[in-house]
């Protein structure tokens, strides 16, 4: 039964994600047009962003499929990684679209050209009217999914480079401020780059495994050793495997390897990190003090019992960075 609820509710999630496609690529082509008739560059600069609102919804739209399929011999963590790159392809291309606006507002300074204002306003007002009705679509996705997120943002952007297009149309027309056109394109693109650069980090920390965000490596490993039978711990590497699963691997040295006492280990180090770190799945390997793996290899902590407050450098071999990506 849950299983259904989930799946009727992964194909709701996918009608609102196609009827935002199916919006955005009608109202591309009327920006376009409008553009041209018009001569306003930042009109043509909201539909190319349109566009990829449109592109950047079919690609979470399709990713959104594939990150369903289930586990098979090739994949073995499934696919739910294909929203993830779907994200970062997604960012990737509003960093593109940022970068070009900005070179063609500061050549239509150098190349000034007659903007008719009551056609941008038009178009851009009807542009708005479908930025708020995607928004609408896509909002309740974009809390759950990185992928969907990224989707949304360009839409976000897009919403705020109409009302961007409104303004320069209505000074246009009010004053004759031919100039304000490239300007609100520079600030639509500065937002659009603001926005791309600010969340692509995610992904890619993602994808590189980098450690989640909240998690501290250091201090997992000092906790894992405080339990009971736990002589040192190694190789430690923590990673996402989607948005909602976080992962750990480590080697613990422990004289009990076999039996009941080493079932007691493995238990105590997954309930604390799972409670403790939010960490749901967690790999041990239970090496034998004479047996252990050594040397920089090893990973996050030198073997032996170390003092948690001891600070000093031979404490460490190498570290799992915790940098932000």
């Amino acid at each position: 039964m849950a299983g259904h609820r989930h799946d009727h509710g992964a194909g709701a999630g996918d009608r609102r994600v196609l009827w935002a496609v199916v919006v955005n690529v009608l109202l591309t082509f009327a920006q376009i047009v409008g553009g041209v008739v018009s001569g306003s560059l930042s009109l043509i600069a909201d539909a190319i962003h349109n566009f990829s609102d449109a592109a950047s919804l079919i690609i979470a739209f399709g990713a959104r499929r594939i990150a369903r399929r289930p586990a098979d011999e090739t994949m073995t963590f499934g696919y739910v990684r294909a929203e993830i790159v779907a994200a970062l392809i997604n960012y990737t291309t509003l960093i593109v679209i940022g970068l070009y606006l900005v070179y063609e507002a500061v050549m239509r300074f150098f190349e000034p050209q007659e903007i008719a204002g009551w056609t941008v306003v038009v178009v851009a007002g009807i542009a708005l009217v479908v930025d708020v009705v995607t928004a609408i679509l896509t909002y309740a996705l974009s809390k759950e999914s990185m992928n969907i997120r990224a989707a949304f943002l360009h839409n976000v952007a897009d919403a705020l480079g109409s009302v961007g297009v409104i303004v320069a149309g209505s000074l246009i027309l009010l004053f004759g401020w031919q100039w304000i056109d490239p300007v609100v394109t520079l600030m639509i693109a500065g937002y659009i780059l603001w926005q791309a650069f600010s969340e692509i980090g995610g992904s890619i920390r993602m994808l590189m495994l980098g450690t989640p965000h909240g998690v501290d490596v250091t201090r997992l490993a000092e906790r894992m050793r405080t339990i009971e039978g736990v002589e040192s711990i190694h190789h430690v590497h923590v990673f996402a495997i989607d948005e909602e699963t976080t992962a750990v691997e480590a080697h613990v040295v422990s004289s009990a390897t076999t039996g009941p006492a080493a079932a007691a280990v493995r238990s105590g180090i997954r309930a604390l990190a799972r409670e403790e770190f939010g960490i749901a799945h967690a790999t041990l390997e239970l090496e034998e003090p004479d047996d252990a793996c050594s040397g920089p290899a090893a990973g996050i902590l030198a073997h032996g019992a170390h003092d948690p407050s001891d600070t000093s450098p031979e404490r460490f071999v190498t570290r799992t960075p915790s940098s932000h990506a």
